[in-house]
């Protein structure tokens, strides 16, 4: 899509148009496959790296255009929200020293990047989701201007018809209704290629699938979004639900989400793989066409609308057209593989598929009839909710992850990239980082104990922005995350002068509607020893505030305290937002005499900050 000027897909000519170019892409890919046209060999992989922008306080920062000036190769491209940038790297030939001549572009251009981020002020953190994001990022102000992008925001809401609706339960929940596809821009991917003999489809697209779960269990470091414990790798349900054009209903809705993992194994050619998504999914932007060239031109076709649909659905496996030169080709875009925590870990995911794939032994030939499909995709939920505290289904019987990584599928890569003439000192390196990690831990498991053990000194904006700092650390001295140690704390300026109300303020409150029972309320204050309680009313809007100054009188009295709440709180209220420097907060408390400030966002309770966390 981003090669493309595209727009939404919204007036009947247009769609008539779109259809129709759609259409002959269809016929013009099937005539090709039948022809024997698409490039078989060398075979070819390739790989997209997408990255984090982060001001001085480890928060993201949306000065994506500002560095992409900067740069000057071509490589460097704008993603969804505007504390996003992606690096495509250059196809390399599979053989060889391949991964580590593209570990050495990645390094380099990451280097130009982080220099060009560094004039600014910035700096470039490599994660599936950047800890420090909360909803305040989430504003339709930090979505990259571009045309494409605001189309396809347009369109999803267009179709769903409401809100985007996210809810995600791990160890924590999150439950939050917005109105834009900007949550999508909370992940961040490291997106692998791998060229593909289009006459052995079905099997290498099913193997794809098959492996996936596996895979995605010792890759996954994404457990945090907005300070909840969810999933391993969270992404994997994030970017489901943030670009869902279904609106939910009473009704049995049957119809897949436009990201996924898919319904069944693929059957028949690649053109019937492009058919189905056709089928299943609504066409949401258009562009500008020329008159299609036929393959017995002599050139090669864009297939230009078939590849924009393709680019608005999202399988965690997708089949992707392209050129090469004039040479057409397939290959699988491996979408579920997190951004980081380092280069060196991300090129040994990549290595890891991409010699799997190439390693697939006889007897899984035809993988269709041997395994069932809902349990390759219960595979791949459950390595994405447990990560390696995952078991899977595989070859009639359940393997805990640990034994089917290290005594099945770790030797079947290193046959499948030996059999590749991969160098095997480039082999043996970056294969023993997916072995130390299947013996110690993955991405994930070091964020949730780093977290969990901030949290016991820190309040979770703080622990957030020091963990942040700590993976830039980690990253930049060159250690793969299994060797990574836990944050100290001081990897982070604590200077108060430079803090927001929003790093400090208490979001896990307790408060009360303002018909509740006062006597009840006072009770809950004094066991729990609250001396501060926000009155919301019937929608959820700040209206009044109990303090223990105002109330200890009722305590006693059970007279005075069987009214409701409305009649003894606050209503006249000093708040601020949570933008507000630490220091305006304390001077605001001093000379209003008071000790506690909500947080607000309008009318919205978002915490309270009181004099103690000061």
């Amino acid at each position: 899509m981003g090669e493309l000027n595209v727009k939404a897909l919204n007036n009947v000519t247009e769609k008539a148009q779109y259809i129709r170019q759609l259409l002959a892409d269809i016929e013009l890919l099937e005539q090709m496959l039948g022809q024997g046209v698409f490039e078989k060999t060398p075979v070819r992989m390739g790989a997209e790296q997408e990255f984090c922008l982060v001001d001085e306080a480890w928060e993201p920062s949306p000065g994506a255009m500002k560095v992409l000036k900067k740069l000057k190769a071509p490589n460097y491209t704008t993603e969804l929200a505007l504390y996003n940038m992606e690096i495509n790297l250059d196809p390399l030939e599979l053989g060889g020293d391949c991964f580590s001549k593209m570990h050495a572009q990645l390094d380099a251009l990451l280097a130009e990047a982080r220099q060009a981020a560094a004039d600014s002020g910035l700096k470039i953190v490599l994660t599936g989701i950047l800890p420090t994001i909360d909803k305040s990022h989430l504003s339709i102000e930090y979505m990259t201007p571009l045309r494409r992008y605001q189309s396809l925001d347009t369109m999803v809401r267009k179709l769903r018809g409401e809100d985007i609706e996210l809810h995600i339960k791990g160890v924590d929940e999150i439950n939050i209704h917005h109105d834009s596809i900007l949550f999508e821009g909370c992940n961040t991917s490291f997106q692998s290629h791998l060229q593909i003999d289009p006459d052995d489809f079905v099997d290498t697209y099913n193997w794809a699938q098959a492996i996936a779960g596996p895979v995605l269990s010792i890759g996954a470091n994404s457990p945090l979004l907005i300070g909840r414990e969810l999933w391993q790798e969270t992404r994997i349900a994030l970017f489901t639900q943030s670009v869902d054009t279904r609106a939910s209903t009473y009704m049995l809705n049957e119809r897949e989400a436009r990201v996924g993992f898919g319904h069944a194994w693929a059957k028949g050619s690649v053109a019937d793989y492009f058919k189905d998504c056709i089928v299943g999914f609504k066409s949401l932007l258009t562009t500008d066409f020329e008159e299609t060239d036929r393959p017995d031109h002599g050139s090669a076709p864009k297939l230009k609308a078939l590849s924009l649909h393709g680019g608005t659905v999202y399988r965690w496996n997708r089949v992707c057209y392209g050129l090469t030169g004039n040479k057409p080709h397939i290959r699988i875009e491996n979408r579920y593989l997190p951004s980081g925590p380092t280069t060196t870990d991300e090129i040994a995911n990549m290595m890891f598929w991409i010699g799997l794939m190439k390693g697939r032994s006889k007897m899984y030939d035809a993988i269709d009839s041997k395994m069932d499909f809902k349990d390759v995709k219960s595979n791949f939920y459950m390595a994405a909710r447990y990560g390696t505290a995952a078991q899977f289904y595989w070859n009639g019987r359940l393997w805990p992850c640990q034994e089917l990584l290290l005594d099945h599928l770790l030797p079947m890569a290193y046959r499948g990239l030996y059999a590749m003439d991969i160098l095997p000192k480039d082999a043996e390196y970056y294969l023993s980082v997916i072995e130390n990690r299947i013996k110690t831990r993955n991405g994930a498991r070091w964020t949730v104990e780093s977290y969990r053990k901030l949290k016991n000194r820190y309040k979770p904006p703080e622990a957030l922005r020091i963990l942040t700092a700590a993976m830039y650390d980690r990253e930049r001295k060159g250690y793969t995350v299994d060797a990574w140690e836990p944050p100290r704390g001081d990897e982070i300026n604590r200077d108060p002068g430079n803090k927001k109300v929003r790093q400090l303020m208490n979001t896990k409150t307790i408060t009360a509607q303002q018909d509740d029972s006062a006597e009840l309320v006072l009770k809950m204050m004094h066991w729990k020893n609250i001396h501060h309680v926000p009155i919301l009313d019937m929608r959820s809007d700040l209206v009044g505030l109990l303090t223990w100054t105002d109330v200890a009188q009722y305590l006693d009295n059970p007279k005075k305290s069987s009214s409701s709440i409305k009649s003894i709180m606050k209503t006249e209220l000093i708040t601020v937002a949570p933008d507000t420097g630490v220091g305006e907060a304390r001077h605001l408390m001093r000379s209003k005499k008071i000790n506690c400030l909500p947080v607000v966002d309008g009318n919205t309770l978002l915490g309270i900050i009181t004099s103690n966390d000061l």
